[in-house]
């Protein structure tokens, strides 16, 4: 027996009233940020704007849910951000990729950006101790495949103290900290877990000098911890390789260095990666190309250290969030969240962290990044 007809007629309007929230619903969401880590994940399947590394979790205990919100759908829904990334780069370098067609290559241009004026016996000597599969990709090829893989940068800006983020920074996959990653007395604030740690050797011991007394006295150490390397100068190749071999630097600015004092008695290749000039190169021409470059400090000008960390998660991972990153509202924070006293961030000559700002900014309105603000 058929309904009334003017139940039938009240039911259309229903579903039709239903079925355009809906859709109004989905085209609303298209466009907005993912709301924060507690987002779901994407499924590794889905490929990406073009081919790039597939991420693998440390370990196969528990299975991800599919990504809600990807970055590279974000890319794909902004014309702007399409044509910057290329997710062909490599990331990574590896003895496995040093020829000579490379070398005079990366000749051309100076660090960081290539190896102009370094000595090729240190690059060659450093790269071939490089020489496993585990050198080439930045997530160990172990455990089972991700549907999801979210990532955590965490910078050390101000803006962090008194946050409570410890937590939602832990729950990722895998966190990135960089430089002088205090963590001892803040962990409410910056969590525990360490994934990565990434910098340039100038970095690291600036940061073990300047910020002993506020707590930073070495970098971060763990078993399934992994180093990231930004090679700025030759040093970089020289520290790495006696780093891997287990033996004091031989010569150069650090000569004498004992690298386990660092990174620990056990380091080995499988510990160490190092950021390709290329891709550093790619990502100062698509992202951060500087005005400064022009200037008189052109030669010192490179992306900040939680930049380059920062974008190589974007190459890598499925979701990132970036927490204690410059913001519009800086002047309110510390330099670092680590000071007792309240610093103001100093904008030096060799990093354009305005433009670094406007990137963040417009990386996390187009949903491709979550920024953490207050």
């Amino acid at each position: 027996m058929g309904l009334p007809r003017g139940l039938r007629l009240w039911l259309l309007v229903l579903l039709a009233a239903a079925g355009a929230g809906i859709f109004l619903a989905l085209l609303s969401s298209a466009g907005k940020p993912y709301p924060g880590p507690r987002a779901g994940a994407r499924n590794t399947g889905t490929s990406r704007v073009s081919s790039g590394p597939k991420a693998v979790a440390h370990s196969g205990t528990r299975k991800s849910l599919p990504c809600q919100h990807p970055l590279h759908l974000a890319i794909q829904r902004h014309p702007h951000f399409l044509g910057r990334f290329n997710f062909s780069t490599p990331v990574l370098l590896s003895g496995g990729v040093f020829t000579q067609e490379l070398w005079d290559h990366l000749s051309q241009r100076k660090a960081p950006y290539g190896w102009q004026g370094l000595s090729r016996q240190a690059i060659a000597s450093t790269l071939g101790l490089l020489n496993s599969s585990e050198s080439a990709q930045l997530f160990a090829p172990r455990g089972r495949l991700r549907d999801c893989v979210r990532c955590a940068v965490v910078g050390n800006g101000g803006i962090l103290n008194g946050s409570r983020q410890g937590r939602s920074i832990d729950a990722h996959d895998y966190v990135f900290r960089l430089n002088g990653a205090v963590i001892k007395g803040f962990e409410d604030d910056v969590g525990t877990k360490t994934s990565f740690y990434g910098f340039t050797v100038n970095t690291m011991k600036n940061s073990l000098i300047s910020y002993r007394e506020l707590g930073f006295t070495s970098v971060p150490q763990g078993q399934d911890l992994r180093y990231i390397f930004i090679p700025s100068d030759v040093r970089d190749y020289v520290m790495l390789r006696s780093a891997i071999l287990g033996v004091p630097v031989p010569e150069g600015h650090d000569k004498g260095d004992r690298p386990q004092t660092y990174f620990g008695p056990e380091a080995s290749a499988s510990k160490f990666k190092l950021l390709h000039p290329d891709f550093i190169s790619y990502l100062t021409e698509r992202f951060l190309k500087s005005k400064l470059i022009n200037t008189n400090f052109g030669d010192l000008y490179m992306p900040s250290t939680g930049a380059l960390m920062l974008l190589t998660a974007l190459h890598t991972c499925d979701q990132v969030s970036a927490y204690g990153f410059i913001t519009s509202n800086y002047q309110k924070f510390s330099d670092h969240y680590f000071e007792r006293i309240k610093m103001p961030l100093i904008f030096y000559a060799n990093h354009d962290l305005s433009l670094e700002s406007a990137l963040w900014r417009d990386l996390h309105s187009a949903g491709i990044l979550w920024l953490y603000q207050r």
